[in-house]
Formats: C-alpha cells, sequence, structure tokens
C-alpha cells in the first residue's frame, strides 16, 4: 500500500516516506472489524443494557476520534487533513460488524487512518462489553477498498463471508457520465411520520444533493407520501404519465419487513418492466458495507420512459445504494430515452 516506496534510510533506519513529489488527489479507504461476542452480549447491546452506555453509538465515536489522530499512534503515518469519516457499527450473528470509511485530499493515501478507526472501535468494544462476555476477541481487520494515489484502486478480492456464501465479487464502480439532455429526476419519500410531519426526512434531501452533484441531475418532481400503497402507486403513475416525466425517480423508504412497509408491492402494481438485475447490482456492491442491504425488498423497472428504483429508508442506506449504480445509470437511462441502441446483455 506504499506505492512502491521505501521505509528505511541507508543506514537501515525507519523513516516517513517523502510524498512531496506527488500530485494531491481525492483519497479514500474503507477498513472493517469484526468483534464475536455471545449471545449474553447481543441481547445486552440490542437492549441497551450495557452497564458502560451505548456499545455501538460510542465504538462509532472511538473510531472517528481515532482516524483523527492516527499519525500520534502509528509512527511512521503523516499528518492529513480528512475531510469525511464515517464509522458503523452494527451487531451481526455472534459479532459486532464495524466499517470505517475516510476521505481525504492529499499526496498519501488513508487506509491507515481507516485501519486506525475500525481497530479503536473494535477495542472499545471489547472495553464495553467485557465485564458481560470474558471471550469476546477481535476476529479480523482488513481493508476493504482504497482508491487514488499513484497505486490506483484496490478491492479485498472478497467481500466479508463471500466465500462461504459463494457471492461474486463486484466490479468497482466508474465515473458516472452525464447526459445530454441532463437526467431530469424525482425523489417519493415515503414515511407515516414524515408525511405526518413528526419527523424530519433526511434520506430525500441526501438523493436530491446526489443527484445535482453526481449525475448533474434535474430534480424536477420531489414529494413525501405515507406508507399507504394506493398513495405511493398514485404518486409514481402521476410522475411517470404526467408533464414533467422524470427520466428516473427514485422511492427512498418503505422496503423492509414492517407490516407497513409496501413500497416494493405498490411498485410492482404500476411498472410495465421489471429490472430486477439493477438492484442486485447495487446489493453486490452493498455488501462491503453490510450484508443487511439484503433485508431491503426494493424492486426496479419502467413505467412509460421512466426508470423506477426502491431504495431503503435510512439516509446511509439510500445513498450508498444510489453510489452503487452511479456508473450504470446514465446509460439506462439513455437506452430507455432512444437515444443509443442497447448492447443486447
Amino acid at each position: 500500500m506504499n506505492d512502491g516506496l521505501s521505509h528505511v534510510d541507508e543506514a537501515g533506519r525507519a523513516r516517513m516516506v517523502d510524498v512531496g513529489d506527488k500530485a494531491v488527489t481525492q483519497r479514500r479507504a474503507v477498513a472493517e472489524a469484526r468483534v464475536r461476542i455471545s449471545d449474553a452480549l447481543a441481547e445486552a447491546i440490542g437492549a441497551s443494557a450495557v452497564a458502560k452506555g451505548n456499545v455501538l453509538e460510542v465504538a462509532r465515536l472511538a473510531g472517528i476520534a481515532a482516524a483523527k489522530r492516527t499519525d500520534e499512534l502509528i509512527p511512521l503515518c503523516h499528518s492529513l487533513g480528512l475531510d469525511a469519516v464515517h464509522v458503523d457499527a452494527t451487531v451481526e450473528a455472534g459479532c459486532v460488524h464495524i466499517v470505517a470509511e475516510v476521505r481525504t485530499s492529499a499526496r498519501t493515501g488513508v487506509e491507515m487512518e481507516a485501519l486506525t478507526a475500525a481497530s479503536v472501535a473494535a477495542l472499545t468494544v471489547i472495553d464495553m462489553g467485557k465485564a458481560i462476555d470474558k471471550q469476546i476477541v477481535i476476529e479480523s481487520v482488513r481493508l476493504l477498498e482504497k482508491t487514488g494515489g499513484r497505486s490506483g484502486t484496490y478491492r479485498a478480492a472478497d467481500p466479508p463471508l463471500a466465500a462461504s456464501r459463494n457471492a461474486p465479487t463486484p466490479a468497482t464502480p466508474t465515473t458516472p457520465a452525464t447526459l445530454t439532455p441532463p437526467l431530469r429526476a424525482g425523489v417519493l419519500t415515503i414515511s407515516d411520520r414524515c408525511s405526518a410531519g413528526t419527523t424530519t426526512d433526511t434520506s430525500g434531501p441526501a438523493l436530491v444533493e446526489m443527484l445535482r452533484d453526481k449525475l448533474a441531475a434535474d430534480v424536477c418532481a420531489t414529494a413525501c407520501v405515507a406508507d399507504d400503497a394506493q398513495a405511493i402507486a398514485a404518486q409514481l403513475r402521476r410522475w411517470a404519465c404526467d408533464a414533467p416525466r422524470p427520466d428516473l425517480v427514485l422511492t427512498t423508504g418503505g422496503t423492509g419487513l414492517a407490516p407497513r412497509d409496501v413500497t416494493a408491492e405498490a411498485t410492482q402494481s404500476i411498472i410495465e418492466r421489471p429490472h430486477d438485475a439493477l438492484l442486485e447490482l447495487a446489493r453486490q456492491r452493498c455488501y462491503a458495507h453490510t450484508p443487511r442491504t439484503y433485508l431491503s425488498r426494493g424492486v426496479a423497472g419502467t413505467l412509460e420512459r421512466t426508470l423506477i428504483i426502491n431504495l431503503p429508508g435510512s439516509k446511509r442506506g439510500c445513498t450508498q445504494m444510489l453510489d452503487a449504480l452511479l456508473d450504470v445509470l446514465p446509460h439506462a437511462i439513455e437506452t430507455l430515452r432512444g437515444d443509443v441502441t442497447d448492447d443486447g446483455r
């Protein structure tokens, strides 16, 4: 991960790598850690019954703090100004799964910052859970992905648990193209609480921002409706059949297993041509962040000349899934418009 540069001087002494001749580029790294825990500790975390407090939230904050102080902890790391640090911690079957993502604009990468964040978050889980689980142990810490720099893009050979699940390794997304005329998009938030005004919608605005920033999209329609199949179907049909007729409609919310999660059923009732492969691709690419991506029941398909895609209701979940599709959406819309001839796949 050191771009082929030596870390040892002529006298055999360790040294920092001179990165002065490197260009400042966008750098990103994602690392994960897995902490094996007992059923008793998993239950206590879920019930907020750990004496020291909220294990997952404290671990997340510890990871963020550690990323910012990596140069103080790892002797030969450079001091970097970080643009963003995101740490997620979730309880899965028999473990706490931690994913840390770090971004910067610098002359050197942030792999160690991501690994340090994941490691310290994992140690924090041990510190907070050891009173309940004496056998708690860190099973693994590893780099999942890095981008930027002379060495280019790196992605771990297999996503977590891929070997046992026979999951294919997804391709790394490329920089998305922009469309002429610009892509027209609509964003529909589906939530009882948001539609009633008791909760602020964060997912819809996040998708709007991504569409504008990443795809230079003209977001021509936004709305929020309750978790009601008829209301959802009516709104989607109205947008697809009446002006301004978005090329793409993204929904966020109502894709889980709760009794009122009916977005998939509502969408299936109005689409003319299903496109299951789009969300299959998104789930494969998001698997490295969390296996919970496969709990989303969202569907995709077309109505008239509009592509409709269901995304999860959380801000992080919906933006991760959209990010996973950015490289294929422009060509999909061009084909749907009739601007290009599909290659038959």
